[in-house]
């Protein structure tokens, strides 16, 4: 009999959780990314993370929730104002095992318990299909600009108190 995994469990996000963030936010954008967005494109994402410092105080200025397993950070997300999921990011090994599930869920209830009636979320195109089975819908296609280069994304919103589709 194989032995079972570890359970993720949830904490709020502490200053020195920065450069461990930093590194899930850049191995994630590397390593899930790469059909939908170039090499270019990947890169002008993940510097977002180079100066950890901003990096960390956009965490600690917004609602930071930290999915860890064995006491290590493998995910995070955080939530901008009272209706808007900021960043949902995942590491690429600990991906498709409910960690980003569990952070919506919980990111989720913890905005409708603040008076959230909806929730939206700028969807990079790799992670569309996630939220649309969780009850979210496209409501416009952008186009950003990141230094040189430029990325697309999808608008996407959910109401809050709907049940979710069946995964």
């Amino acid at each position: 009999m194989g032995q079972a995994m570890p359970q993720a469990t949830l904490r709020p996000f502490l200053p020195t959780d920065t450069p461990i963030l930093a590194a899930i936010f850049v191995a994630s954008i590397a390593e899930l990314t790469g059909d939908d967005y170039s090499e270019t494109q990947q890169a002008a994402w993940a510097s977002a993370a180079e100066d950890e410092a901003a990096f960390g105080k956009r965490l600690a200025g917004q609602l930071t929730l930290i999915a860890s397993m064995n006491s290590s950070p493998i995910g995070f997300v955080s939530l901008r104002g009272a209706d808007h999921i900021d960043l949902l990011y995942v590491h690429p090994s600990a991906v498709l095992r409910g960690v980003a599930a569990m952070l919506c869920d919980a990111l989720e209830k913890l905005a409708g318990a603040r008076g959230a009636k909806t929730l939206t979320v700028d969807v990079s195109d790799n992670a569309q299909e996630f939220f649309l089975k969780r009850g979210y819908i496209a409501t416009r296609r952008n186009t950003i600009t990141l230094g040189e280069e430029w990325l697309a994304n999808t608008t996407m919103q959910k109401t809050l108190g709907e049940a979710s589709p069946p995964v």
